[in-house]
């Protein structure tokens, strides 16, 4: 069934739906966009991202999508992600994080006009946004600004001295940054009690949960339940403070 879905995305460029809104198949995901602004060929510069949760889909955010470019029709585009759905939520925060970090690069590459950036994220999706942010985010000069190029988001800037002498801006994939909104997300894992309802909050349950996640969830049930720290501090810990040269939040 996946390979019917990837030729639909790839025969169908481009549709708009009966409800007024155009959506494009664009880097990976859909984007979405108030017809009678596409038509007039008014630039919405505010990029929303989406990301699903786990065993999840861009399909979960189909309605708020269309809610979002109903109330915002002038000030937004939504990106739906698609790059980390069904079993690749299995892959793990990190992987997941690296390939929404490339499909946010793609979508500003080919939509010049955006200059401010937001992120929706449902349950686990909220810790890859943030994993992602942390690969996008750049410190920059002000005066620099207008001379960003899309092509220079994955390079490193000698900026750190430049701040010192003149004020710098933090941009995210070189946007401004606005919202960051996260819905049912483990910040802290799923590891403590009662974290997972449906285990009733009994103890001998929780533990066999917490040894036994990846054999279920792969590389991802041993981030959520803390368990991947052979070589370190588990990741979701190393999150909680900038690490590894990324700057996390």
């Amino acid at each position: 069934m996946d390979w019917m879905r990837r030729m639909s995305i790839t025969c169908f460029q481009k549709r708009t739906d009966r409800n007024g809104i155009k959506v494009e198949v664009d880097s990976g995901g859909e984007v979405f966009m108030d017809t009678a602004v596409a038509e007039a060929r008014v630039s919405p510069q505010h990029l929303v991202i989406m990301v699903n949760g786990i065993i999840g889909s861009s399909a979960d955010w189909r309605y708020a999508a269309e809610q979002f470019v109903k109330k915002l029709p002038d000030k937004v585009i939504v990106h739906r992600s698609e790059c980390n759905y069904s079993k690749l939520t299995f892959d793990g925060v990190d992987l997941m994080g690296d390939r929404l970090a490339e499909e946010v690069l793609a979508v500003v590459r080919r939509r010049p006009e955006v200059r401010k950036i937001s992120f929706v994220a449902h349950s686990l999706g909220g810790l890859v946004a943030r994993y992602a942010i942390a690969r996008l985010y750049e410190n920059l000069p002000k005066l620099d600004l207008s001379s960003l190029s899309a092509n220079s988001l994955n390079s490193e800037h000698a900026n750190s001295m430049h701040c010192l002498e003149q004020p710098c801006e933090s941009r995210i994939a070189g946007l401004e940054p606005v919202n960051f909104i996260t819905f049912a997300t483990p910040h802290l894992g799923s590891r403590g009690n009662k974290q997972l309802p449906f285990l009733c909050g009994l103890p001998f349950l929780e533990r066999r949960a917490s040894q036994t996640a990846h054999l279920i969830a792969g590389r991802t049930g041993k981030h959520l339940f803390l368990t991947d720290n052979g070589n370190g501090k588990p990741l979701l810990l190393q999150m909680t403070n900038d690490s590894g040269g990324l700057r996390f939040m």
